[in-house]
């Protein structure tokens, strides 16, 4: 069974144990284990970053021991939009968190818990919380994102099919192109289909719970000639001013921290021709 399947089956499972006795401490008369405020074990508060199209956010958190956790959400406070849970492979409990909300609709205000199991066998709960996520059309918006959609030529490697690498061009942020172990050699090619006027790029890195597989900097070369950078990354969407017009794109991990490398999403903002 793949990493990914594994998670999906141990969302609900995780979300049902949390809910149970969810209205305060205290041990049930089954003897369910009680349900603690979630604050207590936080490092600060959590931080949900909105991607600029509005359909996804990431959740990042850390806890001050080691726990398996998910994010309830939804457009009101039942909650009803659905679970996320950390993009970490790894699975298994542990202190920095990150977890990707997919499915969200522009302009719109969304309610949260963080919930989950501890290493010291408590079960916590957080209060309900909130964000918005942006419009669709904002006007800031430098252009479109020529990558989505872009035909992969050419990769490093690729960990597994459920880490493929047109996983980085889907405009999902709930999946990521993972390479099998390239760390600072990962790479990745894009056919954008026709030549572009490219006025940023950016790479929002995947990433695991022990601070491996972060792609830090990376570089671009255009059309098998001139190389840009290298731009920041990270795991969060990082927008790099550049121009340039080109079709084939080579993208380069530059420094790293190692490990599985790769990329939640690769951004080509493209002007369209006048």
């Amino acid at each position: 069974m793949s990493f990914r399947a594994m998670r999906a089956l141990a969302v609900p499972t995780l979300a049902a144990l949390v809910l149970v006795g969810c209205g305060g401490a205290g041990t049930s008369a089954s003897g369910d284990p009680p349900v603690l405020a979630a604050e207590q074990v936080f490092v600060d508060d959590p931080v949900v970053v909105p991607d600029a199209a509005g359909t996804s956010a990431v959740l990042r958190v850390t806890t001050e021991l080691d726990m398996a956790c998910a994010v309830v959400f939804g457009r009101d406070e039942s909650l009803g939009g659905g679970i996320a849970t950390d993009a970490d492979m790894g699975g298994g409990a542990h202190t920095d968190h990150q977890a990707v909300m997919s499915g969200l609709q522009p302009d719109t205000e969304y309610f949260y818990r963080v919930q989950g199991s501890g290493s010291d066998g408590s079960l916590y709960r957080s209060g309900l919380r909130s964000f918005r996520t942006p419009p669709a059309d904002d006007p800031e918006a430098p252009g479109r994102n020529a990558a989505v959609g872009a035909q992969v030529v050419d990769v490093s490697s690729e960990f597994s099919d459920d880490f493929r690498a047109d996983a980085a061009v889907d405009g999902d942020l709930a999946t990521e192109w993972s390479s099998a172990g390239d760390g600072d050699d990962a790479s990745i090619t894009l056919d954008l289909g026709r030549p572009v006027h490219v006025v940023g790029v950016a790479l929002r890195s995947r990433s695991m719970s022990d601070g491996s597989s972060v792609v830090e900097t990376f570089t671009v070369t255009v059309d098998g000639g001139r190389t840009y950078g290298p731009f920041d990354a990270g795991t969060a969407s990082v927008v790099n001013e550049v121009e340039f017009t080109g079709q084939i794109l080579r993208i380069d991990a530059e420094r790293t921290s190692g490990g599985n490398t790769g990329a939640a999403e690769i951004e080509v903002i493209a002007l369209d021709d006048e």
